[in-house]
């Protein structure tokens, strides 16, 4: 026992309410057993019980041991004076509350409820519930997925808040700074966000119809031609690069900080630039026509680009390719960005200016989109949770990434539905 799963089994009653007695000997009623407090404090805040005939109102303190209550130092803390129930697992130390009524809960606790608890803490799955996600209803996991979605959703966006705030309230330069993070993906994310960020957006526009430039610009900035090159291209790139670095007095970041090991030569961070670039290129008021789009086959065409000629047979600068390949943005890729840059601008937007109607269409676009495929998702499908859309994928990563990953099963509605659930079959 500890002491977070006794606060779960109070919070939640997963206890025999008819039989409890406090170590007085009166009869203990629990009309409400309190709001968990998650600050300083006693545990439960504003509960209700009734201790023989006598009806109390006011906070509620959970131990493991009577005895924790001096060990914790709360006997010097006027926090929690007037106490009107102090509750334990285990009475080991006898009247350590004065005037308070002590209820040990131990023999009260059906055995059920630990096990169910000790199989979720020590198993070795890497989701800790994946054998007995079955034994949990439908309406439960999706009501469940919802919530995952929305705070997902909350700490992508507050992320995105602070950057709105340090451009200026510029919406175009947040959806440049958050593309250039996508085109990046997960390894390379940051210093595509260094890029962009080291390149001011109207220095780009200026500069948007010669893709050579645009090119020059992104690839020098990316401190990527700072080498000797033997091919006519880089060497275009250097030249264009050295003029517009002195023009706009840029700064470029180290080279040092892309990433080629372990990653397919498609994703090398060399093509995404140039891809990049290609939507740099093409794109004219891109913003206006993100925010206004809300469906795949209105996004597709607009993220459809590719990589200019020269890397059809190549991967890095000087190094030619046995084989041609035209380097297209794919459709996986233009499904990252939709939902992790373009659903989650339009819905920002639409929150910062209270289009509520927008705002549903922004959620709304991630349920038209494929599921992600990733090691993640397939832990989850392999035990049966199988994710039929974009939002369902992205609530299952952050209900992973956020609580399967630390065990925090008493935080969740799958954990407590298996927890308070019927004993374990052997």
């Amino acid at each position: 026992m500890n002491e977070s799963l006794l606060q779960f089994i109070w919070q939640y009653s997963l206890y025999k309410p008819g039989e409890l007695v406090s170590a007085g000997g009166e009869k203990v009623n629990i009309i409400f057993p309190g709001k968990l407090n998650r600050n300083a404090g006693p545990d439960f805040l504003d509960a209700k019980i009734k201790v023989g005939k006598t009806i109390l109102a006011g906070n509620i303190e959970l131990h493991v041991n009577s005895s924790d209550w001096l060990r914790h130092g709360h006997q010097n803390d006027p926090a929690y004076r007037n106490l009107i129930l102090h509750v334990v697992y285990n009475n080991d130390a006898k009247n350590v509350v004065a005037n308070t009524p002590l209820l040990e809960i131990a023999e009260h606790i059906p055995q059920y409820v630990i096990a169910q608890y000790s199989s979720l803490l020590q198993t070795m799955q890497v989701l800790p519930c994946a054998g007995q996600l079955q034994q949990v209803k439908s309406i439960i996991k999706e009501s469940w997925l919802n919530r995952m979605l929305a705070e997902r959703w909350e700490q992508k966006t507050g992320e995105w808040k602070e950057l709105l705030d340090e451009s200026a309230n510029d919406w175009r330069n947040l959806l440049y700074w958050r593309m250039a993070a996508n085109f990046g993906f997960k390894v390379n994310a940051y210093p595509f966000l260094m890029l962009a960020r080291s390149l001011p957006l109207n220095v780009l526009a200026k500069h948007r119809e010669n893709l050579l430039q645009v090119e020059a610009l992104l690839f020098g900035q990316a401190g990527m031609l700072e080498t000797d090159y033997k091919d006519a291209y880089p060497k275009q790139l250097q030249e264009e690069y050295r003029y517009l670095k002195q023009k706009y007095k840029l700064q470029n970041i180290a080279a040092h900080q892309w990433k080629f090991l372990r990653m397919r030569p498609a994703n090398f961070p060399t093509i995404r630039i140039a891809q990049f670039a290609a939507l740099v290129h093409r794109s004219l008021h891109l913003f206006s026509q993100v925010i206004e789009m809300h469906s795949i086959k209105e996004i597709q065409p607009l993220l459809d680009v590719s990589a200019s000629e020269y890397w059809d047979s190549h991967f890095t600068f000087d190094e030619l390719n046995k084989t041609s390949l035209h380097k297209r943005l794919g459709d996986a890729s233009v499904h990252n960005i939709i939902i992790n840059t373009i659903a989650p601008i339009q819905f920002l937007y639409a929150y910062k200016h209270g289009l509520d109607k927008q705002q549903e269409k922004a959620l709304q676009l991630l349920d038209t989109v494929p599921a992600e495929k990733n090691k993640i998702i397939s832990f989850w499908e392999e035990s049966g949770w199988k994710a039929s859309n974009a939002s369902q994928s992205q609530a299952l990563l952050q209900l992973y990434n956020n609580y399967c990953s630390s065990k925090r099963c008493l935080e969740c509605s799958i954990g407590l539905n298996i927890i308070r659930s019927a004993p374990i079959k052997v």
